[in-house]
């Protein structure tokens, strides 16, 4: 079974949202303990609609749970001649823009902040790479062409 890569960062992040579900779960129970009196027409739906709610919140904790019973911890390397999970990345794309990517485990991906997944298309075509590499990945506006101009 191979294990869940995570950043240092990373892992906190989880750590702290699982804390934080807990304590939303254990409000949500208060809550539902509270207007758990049925009516007339049987269960009030404030308490069916907590209930829902209370039944995601357990469903992400149960899934963070398991990603935190068997991870690893990924060193962000300080400098590397080859891309890999904790790489930060700058690339040219299709020779004009400069983008920096950070790579990160699955878990931890978040595209609007530049974190991509190893996993991700444009993280396979990554990893492994060195400066001066150059590649194409297919990306739904069509093929793009990376150039790697630094790793940290």
């Amino acid at each position: 079974m191979t294990k869940n890569q995570l950043t240092k960062n990373g892992h906190q992040q989880l750590v702290t949202e699982l804390s934080e579900l807990n304590s939303r779960a254990d409000q949500l129970i208060a809550k539902i303990e509270d207007v758990a009196e049925p009516d007339e027409s049987g269960e009030d739906s404030l308490a069916v609609q907590l209930k829902a709610e209370l039944e995601v919140i357990n469903s992400k904790i149960s899934s963070i749970e398991e990603v935190l019973e068997n991870f690893e911890i990924v060193t962000e390397k300080k400098s590397s001649d080859t891309v890999q999970v904790g790489s930060k990345v700058k690339v040219k794309v299709s020779g004009n823009s400069e983008r920096i990517f950070h790579i990160v485990g699955e878990l931890e991906s978040d595209p609007t902040a530049n974190k991509i997944s190893s996993q991700s298309p444009l993280g396979v075509a990554l990893m492994g790479k060195r400066i001066h590499d150059q590649f194409e990945v297919i990306a739904p506006v069509g093929k793009l062409t990376y150039k790697i101009t630094a790793i940290a």
